[in-house]
């Protein structure tokens, strides 16, 4: 049976824990589950404006108990945004916040729970595919129509993938640190929701004082991050804080720099804590990879090996499968967490499986004699400097591990390297030209006053001026 259809069994075990204080159990989140997707026609399509907020996990929960469709948006995704996707998707109906609820007048709220309502959008129903569950945005709060279309299997399998790997029990209580509406956020939740454990739901963030405080008062055990969660988890020097509850430490969304992958693994095992490195796509429903917390030191550059039930293999450019150790080549994945496909409008909600299980990831890779994999860069990533191909993540990731922020782009005439420290701008060329052994004036230095970074800390390339 489903984590959801059967939240039941864990009874008045808390499941939710709000940062006012105010807690669910599992008997009373699907009560409320229930009473929410009452007010549904069935296989109705559902837009949820979700924060990390019990009202958004009980819609998201509602719905899929009742089996209908949900797109998980941003709940300050701007009005603007908002329309066009009402628009491209036309829902049945919206969950949100009551003080949004009024930039759409003159419809009826048909069920309300804490500071949420419910709003019939759109009376005209669509036959959506029989097993599709979950629409997910890969460009955070940019409004862009494309989501990729997740079924109920996906979801289960790679729920129960990740409870195995990182031994999620009862006992555990995880918070918050990503949104919801990311697929990294919503794959935290579901896990502790399948395995019975907690979930401290907050909006502060790891530089407001109430997040720690709020950690140790719910005596957290874990905590997941993207890469630009741990850098700012350095600068404040978390290994110095007493969390004496914190027992695991994850990080995906992107590749973390092997300075900091040794650095924090080397701290949580000093700590007794293990940290893991995971690899995952939305495309993928989370996860793909992940490496074994005991390998971290050994291996900080490594995305590991494939979660349970998954395959990773590597391929040329002639499509053939590389077997040796050391050779890169595109990375594939097959699984039954692949996505169905991709949506762009209401009518692609009627598609079935395109995929078939295989996922090609786009990231270029090479496996270790160990059977370890490693990302190198990004198939679509790479300009050609003088006639040689550079590859514009490897750049980045060299940068960030002698102490340079940045962000890379640009073209085969010019490699632009995006800083907010002028005094950086000569190391940055500098390191760059080392690293590729290319004349100094293919690469320039372009000081802006902020990274531009979407919610869950990526890097929002089409931002950069």
């Amino acid at each position: 049976m489903n984590f959801y259809d059967d939240l039941e069994r864990h009874g008045q075990a808390v499941a939710l824990t709000a940062g006012d204080g105010e807690s669910l159990s599992y008997e009373s989140a699907a009560a409320l589950a229930d009473s929410f997707s009452s007010h549904l026609a069935c296989r109705g399509l559902v837009f949820i404006l979700a924060g990390n907020s019990i009202a958004s996990v009980v819609g998201y929960l509602g719905c899929l108990r009742s089996r209908s469709p949900v797109a998980l948006l941003a709940y300050n995704l701007h009005f603007n945004l908002l329309l066009k996707l009402l628009n491209s998707y036309r829902p049945n109906y919206i969950w949100l916040p009551a003080d949004r609820a009024c930039q759409l007048p003159d419809i009826t709220p048909l069920f309300v729970f804490d500071g949420y309502v419910l709003l019939l959008y759109c009376p005209e129903m669509l036959t959506a595919y029989k097993d599709l569950a979950l629409l997910m945005t890969t460009s955070g709060s940019t409004g862009s129509a494309k989501f990729v279309r997740l079924s109920y299997r996906n979801i289960s399998a790679n729920t129960a993938s990740i409870v195995e790997y990182l031994t999620i029990r009862g006992d555990n209580k995880a918070i918050t640190t990503l949104p919801m509406h990311y697929v990294y956020g919503l794959s935290v939740i579901n896990s502790h929701l399948y395995a019975g454990a907690c979930i401290v739901l907050t909006d502060a963030s790891l530089m407001e004082k109430r997040f720690w405080e709020q950690v140790k008062e719910q005596r957290v055990t874990s905590l997941s991050g993207v890469p630009y969660t741990y850098e700012l988890l350095k600068r404040l020097h978390w290994e110095r804080m007493e969390l004496p509850d914190l027992k695991v430490m994850t990080q995906a969304g992107g590749k973390l720099s092997a300075v900091l992958v040794a650095e924090f693994a080397s701290h949580c095992r000093q700590k007794g804590m293990r940290f893991y490195v995971m690899y995952g796509a939305a495309e993928a429903t989370a996860r793909m990879a992940y490496l074994p917390w005991q390998l971290a030191l050994e291996k900080p550059d490594s995305i590991g090996v494939p979660i349970p039930g998954g395959e990773l293999w590597i391929e040329d450019e002639s499509g053939n499968a590389i077997t040796r150790s050391g050779v890169a080549g595109e990375l594939f994945y097959r699984g039954s967490n692949v996505s169905l496909g991709y949506a762009r409008r209401r009518e692609d909600l009627t598609l079935g499986d395109e995929r078939g299980g295989v996922l090609a990831t786009g990231d270029l890779a090479q496996r270790d004699a160990d059977g370890a994999y490693s990302i190198v860069g990004r198939k679509s990533r790479f300009v050609k400097l003088f006639g040689n191909r550079v590859n514009l993540e490897e750049v980045e990731h060299h940068l960030r591990g002698a102490g340079i922020d940045c962000a890379c782009a640009g073209d085969d005439a010019l490699l632009r390297i995006y800083i907010t420290n002028p005094a950086l701008g000569n190391d940055a060329v500098a390191a760059a030209q080392r690293l590729t052994q290319l004349h100094p004036s293919a690469f320039r230095a372009c000081v802006i006053d902020s990274i531009p970074r979407n919610e869950a800390g990526k890097i929002i390339y089409a931002e950069l001026p």
